[in-house]
């Protein structure tokens, strides 16, 4: 079972690349870096908030419902998906507050769409091989043997993330 610890850790260092991408990309749409900074620097307090709640969300949408896509490469897309839309959102509103300028918002924004959803998908594999604050939990499964009277319990790891 995943721990809220994880959770934690998994947003903190989501949010480092995510705010390098984003101040980098305002940088280069406004010309001025500072503003660059004040847009990445925003989106750590307004995004580590929302990556903590959309992991939430997901650890117990998987446990309740979709435990046959937990593994797949089809669960991380539809959450680089979910994630990137509500990011991007997020992004375009602190852009047009800081730019004064919905245009330029857009463009930041419509540049993040491609860049954050590969550095996203990249996250979230790497993460998935990353067995850091997962809580080993007994699992009892009946194997049948080779002699049909007997049951031997196995234990295993329940990874819900």
């Amino acid at each position: 079972m995943a721990s809220r610890a994880r959770h934690l850790i998994k947003a903190l260092t989501w949010r480092v690349v995510a705010t390098t991408d984003t101040t980098i990309l305002a940088w280069i749409f406004t010309g001025n870096p500072l503003t660059g900074f004040k847009i990445g620097i925003t989106e750590i307090i307004t995004k580590t908030g929302l990556y903590y709640l959309h992991e939430r969300v997901w650890f117990k949408v998987n446990r309740q419902r979709f435990r046959g896509l937990m593994h797949s490469h089809i669960r991380h897309l539809v959450k680089t998906v979910t994630w990137r839309f509500f990011g991007t959102i997020d992004t375009i509103i602190i852009a047009t507050i800081f730019t004064g300028d919905p245009l330029v918002a857009l463009k930041i924004g419509s540049a993040e769409l491609v860049t954050k959803m590969v550095l996203y998908y990249i996250h979230e594999r790497v993460w998935h091989h990353n067995r850091f604050g997962l809580v080993k939990q007994e699992q009892d499964t009946e194997e049948l043997d080779e002699h049909p009277t007997e049951k031997k319990k196995t234990r295993g790891v329940i990874d819900y993330d």
